[in-house]
Parts: structure tokens; sequence; C-alpha cells
């Protein structure tokens, strides 16, 4: 039993390195890709560094606030959270409150004071997906009344985050819940069912939209249009290429130069292979690994199948996003709205992560073996 639980205790430690390393280069890179454009338009060269590191401030003050809150608490009122936060993100369908930012309506603006409260959703989500597999078979026997009501919830949510639009993270959270049922044991049947049923909505979806359809086809071949919808893809190639195998050093990079758009944020993994080169990319994806190994380590490890089932969603929602950021930024997949998390810049994606070590951390020290 003391084994058992020092090594949780170890791995905990390793995994908190990790975040702490990530968030490290997350400020360096931040400062660096954003300095020339926040210069141009806030006339600071810190001006994102300086409201990265006030967000990384709330966050540890949200790791420290969820130590106090008891297990149980979190876990009876999980589903509250979940219809809170989906409540609040419903608000950014208001366009008086809501700010529209390159097209998407996912910020709510009150006093001056914006954040993003799908950010929050994506806590919501996985708490209660983990509450309702905890309490699946006391709920009911038949597969239908079994996930119905769970269906019902993603699709509420899918449905909002589609309205904002935020194509990226509905699928996001959709493959997310897709593994937490995995591990949970869900019948493969119903699973396959799922995927199933999702093939021909997400295709409906693209179709609907044709921005979305004019992403794949700049997906397929961004040369088509250099100058145009393929210039971000192109460019950040250019970015990733021009680092060679050392980089052209921190600083140093060409394409802050207002060539790569948004490159504090989606793109901000471009800068890094572009100033660090093959080794600092890999040495950034060896702790991105290492994060999601060591997240589902801790996970099958802690004796309450919630807290475990809540640190696979949280593990799993950052690695989904980070796989994915790293694709875009690459040209393995079509442009998404999605930040790499703990280092590209975003307060309310940078709080809400933190907040999710937090209750790791929490999880952990809670553990009874």
């Amino acid at each position: 039993m003391y084994k058992t639980k020092q090594r949780l205790y170890s791995d905990l430690n390793v995994f908190l390195i990790t975040v702490a390393m990530l968030l490290v280069i997350g400020g360096i890179f931040v400062y660096s890709a954003s300095s020339v454009y926040a210069l141009e338009n806030f006339h600071s060269s810190y001006y994102y560094l300086k409201r990265q590191l006030i967000g990384l401030f709330v966050g540890f003050i949200g790791i420290i606030i969820v130590q106090w809150i008891p297990i149980r608490s979190i876990q009876d009122y999980a589903p509250f959270l979940f219809f809170g936060s989906l409540g609040i993100t419903a608000l950014t369908l208001i366009s008086s409150i809501s700010s529209n930012i390159h097209g998407s309506s996912r910020w709510l603006s009150i006093f001056r004071f914006s954040f993003q409260p799908s950010e929050l959703l994506k806590i919501g989500l996985v708490m209660y997906v983990a509450y309702f597999l905890d309490h699946r078979k006391q709920v009911t026997r038949t597969a239908l009344g079994q996930y119905v009501p769970l269906l019902v919830v993603i699709g509420l949510t899918s449905l909002i985050l589609l309205r904002q639009p935020d194509f990226g993270l509905t699928i996001t959270l959709l493959l997310t819940v897709l593994v937490m049922l995995f591990v949970a044991q869900v019948q493969l049947k119903h699973i396959f069912v799922a995927l199933g049923a999702l093939v021909p909505i997400v295709i409906g979806l693209i179709l609907m939209r044709p921005y979305r359809l004019k992403r794949i086809m700049t997906f397929i071949n961004p040369w088509k249009d250099p100058q145009g919808s393929g210039f971000q893809i192109i460019q950040s190639l250019i970015a990733i290429g021009s680092g060679g195998f050392t980089g052209l050093g921190i600083g140093q990079s060409k394409q802050k130069f207002f060539y790569l758009p948004m490159q504090h944020t989606d793109f901000i993994f471009s800068i890094i292979a572009e100033e660090s080169g093959f080794i600092g990319i890999l040495f950034l994806i060896t702790l991105l690994i290492s994060f999601c190994y060591l997240g589902l380590r801790i996970a099958t490890q802690l004796p309450n199948r919630f807290t475990a089932l809540c640190t696979l969603g949280f593990v799993s929602l950052i690695s989904l996003q980070s796989l994915i950021n790293i694709c875009v930024a690459t040209g393995l997949l079509p442009t998404k709205g999605i930040g790499l998390p703990f280092v590209s810049y975003g307060n309310s994606a940078l709080v809400c992560s933190l907040a999710m070590v937090g209750l790791i951390i929490s999880f952990v020290r809670n553990a009874e073996h």
C-alpha cells in the first residue's frame, strides 16, 4: 500500500515538472512570437507576455482553491458545474455581450473583461461524463436508458459550440468522450455505432458551411491559392522548414514579422520550430508525450472510479488538443482554432488547463489505497 502511494506521488511530481517546463517554454515563445506584433499594435513588446503571466497567476490561484474542495463535493456537484458552464457558454450566442473574433463568437465581454466560457465547459463536460459513467450501472441496465441522457447532453454541447462556431473544439470533445467511454468498458458495438453516426454528421456540417469545405480543399492543396486561403499554412511550413536542425535562435524568427498570422496562438509551434529547430520541437513533443503517459498512468492508479475517469478525460483532452494543434501547424490537418495547451497565448485556456492540473493534484492527494 505504501509503495503504491509512493509511486503515485512520484508520478505526480514528474507530471508537475513536465507541466512547469511546458509553461516556461510557453512564456519564452509567447514573448518571442508576439513581440513584433505587440510593439506595432500596443507599443509594448511585452504586452502579451504580461497578460500571459496574469493568466498564469490566476491559474495558480485556481490550483490552490481546488485543493480545498472535498472530492465528494466535486463528484456530487459535477452535473451542476456542467450545466452551469453550458449555460454560460450559451450566452456567447447573444451578440450584445459576446465578442466576435476571426468570425467566431466564443468570448463573453463584460465590463471590458473578456473570457472564453467554452474552456470552462471542457472541465464541466469531462466531469459530467465521469459522473455519468460512475453512476451508469446504478441508473438502468438497458443500453437505451444508459446512453440516451449522455447523448442528449453531448448533442446540446455540440449544438451550442457549432453555433459559435467552434468546429475544432466540438470534434476534440467528442473524441475525448469516446476515449472515456472506451476505457469505461462501454460495449464496443455502441462505440462503433456512435462513430458510424458521427461520420455523416461531420460530413453534413462541413458541407453546410462553405468556409469549412474551403479549408478542406486548402488542406489538400494549399499551393493552389498561396496568397489567399493557402497563405497561413504555407507560411507555417516555411517557418518550420527554416528552423533546420538547431533553429535560427530564440528571438530570431523571421515569420513573426507579419508573415505568419496568429503566430503566438494557434501557430506558436511553427515559431518554436523556426527558432529552436528539430531539437527544440523534439524536446517539446517529448514533454507532451510525457504529460500524456504520466497522466494516464496516474489515472490507472486512482482507486476512485470518478476521479480516475476525470483524470483520464482531462489528460486525453489536453493531449488531443496538442496533437491537433501540431498536425495543423505541420499541414497534416485542416486549420482549426485550437491552441497548444500550456504554450500558446490565451488566458482562458491557460487558467482552465491549470485548473485541470489542480484537480488531478487533489485527486492524488485524496486517494486512499
